[in-house]
């Protein structure tokens, strides 16, 4: 009996909140997508609130997909390599990324990246639309050859897989339900979406995650997807970490600029 009763309130005690080691903050941002003026704002804001806050080991995170379908990867690119100079700034491998670095070997990756927003990106490198428009696969891949920095395709490799910090996983997309971390494949980590999205059971760590485009913020008990359609919605967003603290700040299009917009999540303060 007595046994009975202890795993009964065993069983209703809530689980504790997923956690960032002590004296550590982490700004982590969804997938960009070309969208230079909301990265820019966005910037700004995430600095102005870490100067703010009490003094702590900073971390700024890029969930991955800095480039395709905006109107600017190329400032993109340039504006995160910047800021990665200045700055603890680790970013993430994004299918997009993935996709742009191959096409310049494979002629078919390249057919698939230009139809799911490559377009975009190889025109911010300076390609003339006519002349776009003209090019065989083979020769948009020398164009591209000679207008794509050596410098921007080596940044582009050295995105990383993972990070993990504390109690948290970021990832570009997902991962591999019921893995371990060392099991996790690469594929998955950047192009997952089922059954990682419907697993409902707790994983080894709270995942935090792009790649799949939510109108707000997708808070789940397991997981966290911030990708909020910065192209598609006009919104890009930044999930702060501190503590057992979540907290966002969003750049968002209104009427023609871009505003700073911030809220705190109920699940920071739930006990």
């Amino acid at each position: 009996m007595l046994d009975t009763i202890r795993s009964f309130f065993s069983r209703a005690e809530p689980a504790p909140l997923p956690a960032m080691p002590a004296g550590e903050r982490a700004y982590v941002i969804g997938d960009i997508h070309g969208c230079l003026d909301l990265f820019d704002a966005l910037i700004g804001a995430i600095e102005a609130d870490d100067r703010e806050q009490t003094p702590a080991e900073t971390t700024f995170i890029l969930l991955g997909d800095l480039v395709d379908r905006g109107p600017d990867s190329a400032g993109v690119v340039a504006r995160a390599r910047q800021w990665q100079q200045d700055r603890n700034v680790r970013i993430l491998a994004g299918n997009h990324e993935e996709m742009f670095l191959d096409g310049f070997e494979n002629k078919e990756t390249l057919r698939h990246f230009l139809k799911h927003g490559g377009r975009e990106t190889v025109l911010s490198y300076g390609i003339d639309r006519k002349d776009y428009n003209k090019l065989s696969m083979g020769e948009l891949q020398k164009r591209m050859d000679a207008l794509v920095p050596v410098q921007d395709r080596d940044f582009l490799r050295s995105f990383e897989d993972f990070v993990q910090l504390g109690d948290y996983l970021f990832v570009h997309a997902g991962i591999a339900p019921g893995k371990k971390l060392t099991e996790q494949r690469r594929q998955d980590m950047l192009w997952i979406r089922e059954p990682f999205l419907r697993y409902a059971a707790p994983h080894d760590h709270m995942v935090v995650h792009g790649h799949t485009i939510f109108e707000d913020v997708d808070e789940q008990p397991n997981r966290i997807g911030i990708d909020t359609g910065a192209f598609r919605f006009g919104r890009l967003t930044a999930l702060v970490l501190e503590g057992t603290e979540r907290r966002y700040i969003q750049a968002a299009q209104r009427d023609g600029s871009v505003v700073i917009e911030k809220a705190r999540t109920l699940a920071s303060t739930t006990a």
